[in-house]
């Protein structure tokens, strides 16, 4: 490099403590010709997120010069690392200074939020009332600080998450501005209270409410077990995200409306929505209470072809299966989800030699699927060739799945390839498969499969249009109606 000046020195100490290689970056540190304030940060910062706090402060004594991200950054860097009280002394005292000339309000704030962490809403309030309402108001010792919105609004939150309630509303009434932060945290407060009717009287006074109100809502009200309300504020919404749905099917689960989280579940796949581990979740709980096994196991195939399953998620499918009746399954998934990496082989086959459970071809669905996830794609195709009998589209559906996780593409083929034989009119199989290649060549690989099964198509140079002979209207072909293709 001809010549280097500040931003490229900080650029390259930044990196270095960013990988947590504070000696090269201290070597810079010292041999730069001339250091700046971005210079001192970024080496304190560095010191402070790899938990060097003493150095941190030393470096920051040294400073010739100090600006409010310096201040701000040691104060949120000694609170990360559990040193509030040095924190608050530090900003508090002398060490604190600055040239007079900064606006130290985020630090304050910082630590306001950290006293809250701790516990200390006493320490938080005290030094929230330290703060003035404006610069030229003259209140302790703060330097012409003035309280922000960012102020009241940890201040607040410190009051609403211990359940001091009163003192949350009586400071939220002073507050000259308001942002929608600030009303979202005071509504939950009166949910968590399970006092909605003071929330509903707040949300109808906000001026501007976000998804997060509208779930305040919704969540409170279901929790309450009052769904007709819940479910008012749910079609009202104006635009709902995941959380929202959970919270409605959540509701209906806890509710013991078994029927209306199942229709709720069906809607939100209608709209498009991906369920995820908490939707699941809820859902297997309604089927283990409805003893609705099969829809129970089309849940399960959901999570083999689109989420990687959790703890809580496995305790959930082996309720399910237990409540329904189906044991030897749950019995399976109880073995399979508790057993470390590596020894899911020697589950299976002391489930057959132990305890005298006949594998069927679930069993082995189940262990391909966990197999499979694990990124051991190559053991699962070892398990379906040692298989008794034919492996069955759950089988190799399970197999699609976990080459999706991990990217597999050609062995993604072999099981899309098994599966368009075993059932040509579904549009998952091609879908996922172009999901997992996302290339010209998956894509013509789908097309040509397609074409075996007596349908054409034309390739323009920009986009794959497909006309369907003897097989009109088949679904993925309806899903590729225009698809995008590179330039050749």
């Amino acid at each position: 490099m001809p010549e280097r000046d500040f931003v490229s020195w900080n650029t390259m100490i930044t990196g270095y403590a960013r990988n947590g290689r504070m000696e090269e970056a201290l070597c810079l540190f010292n041999n730069m010709p001339k250091r700046n304030v971005v210079s001192w940060n970024a080496i304190i910062s560095g010191f402070l997120d790899n938990g060097d706090v003493k150095s941190a402060i030393e470096y920051f004594e040294r400073m010739p010069e100090r600006d409010a991200a310096s201040l701000s950054a040691l104060v949120s860097g000694l609170i990360q690392n559990g040193e509030l009280d040095k924190a608050a002394g530090i900003l508090l005292g002398n060490g604190g200074r600055t040239n007079g000339k900064e606006d130290l309000i985020h630090a304050y704030n910082t630590l306001i939020a950290g006293f809250a962490q701790k516990g200390k809403v006493d320490d938080a309030r005290r030094l929230f009332d330290q703060i003035p309402f404006h610069p030229d108001c003259k209140r302790g010792d703060t330097g012409g600080v003035a309280r922000n919105v960012v102020s009241w609004n940890s201040m607040i939150m410190c009051y609403v998450k211990i359940g001091d309630i009163f003192s949350a509303r009586e400071l939220f009434d002073q507050m000259m501005e308001r942002d929608t932060f600030s009303w979202n945290t005071l509504i939950s407060g009166y949910v968590n209270l399970s006092d909605m009717e003071e929330a509903s009287n707040l949300f109808c006074k906000m001026p501007d409410p976000d998804t997060l109100s509208w779930n305040s809502m919704i969540s409170g009200f279901s929790q309450m077990g009052n769904l007709v309300i819940a479910c008012d504020f749910f079609g009202r919404m104006p635009q709902k995200n995941l959380v929202s749905w959970n919270s409605m099917i959540s509701g209906f689960e806890k509710n013991g409306d078994c029927d209306g989280a199942i229709m709720l579940f069906i809607q939100m796949q209608a709209e498009g929505e991906k369920p995820d581990q908490h939707t699941l979740s809820s859902l297997l709980r309604v089927c283990a209470e409805a003893v609705a096994l099969q829809l129970g196991m089309q849940i399960h195939q959901q999570v083999i072809k689109a989420v990687i399953p959790d703890i809580p998620l496995n305790n959930s499918f082996i309720t399910m299966y237990a409540r329904c009746g189906a044991i030897m399954q749950a019995s399976l998934e109880c073995m399979c989800s508790c057993w470390p990496s590596g020894g899911r082989s020697d589950a299976f086959r002391s489930m057959v030699s132990e305890f005298g459970i006949e594998a069927r071809v679930e069993h082995y669905a189940s262990l391909v699927d966990i197999v499979g996830r694990h990124g051991q794609i190559e053991e699962a195709i070892i398990v379906i060739k040692s298989m008794p009998f034919e492996p069955d589209k759950v089988v190799w559906g399970a197999l699609l799945g976990a080459c999706r996780v991990h990217n597999n593409v050609e062995l993604a083929r072999v099981a899309a390839e098994a599966l368009t034989r075993l059932e040509p009119e579904s549009s998952a199989t091609y879908v996922l498969l172009y999901n997992i290649g996302g290339k010209l060549q998956s894509t013509s690989y789908m097309f040509n499969k397609i074409k075996s099964q007596s349908c054409s198509y034309i390739i323009c140079k920009k986009f794959c249009q497909c006309e369907i002979k003897a097989w009109r209207g088949h679904p993925f072909v309806m899903h590729c109606s225009a698809l995008r293709l590179n330039d050749h």
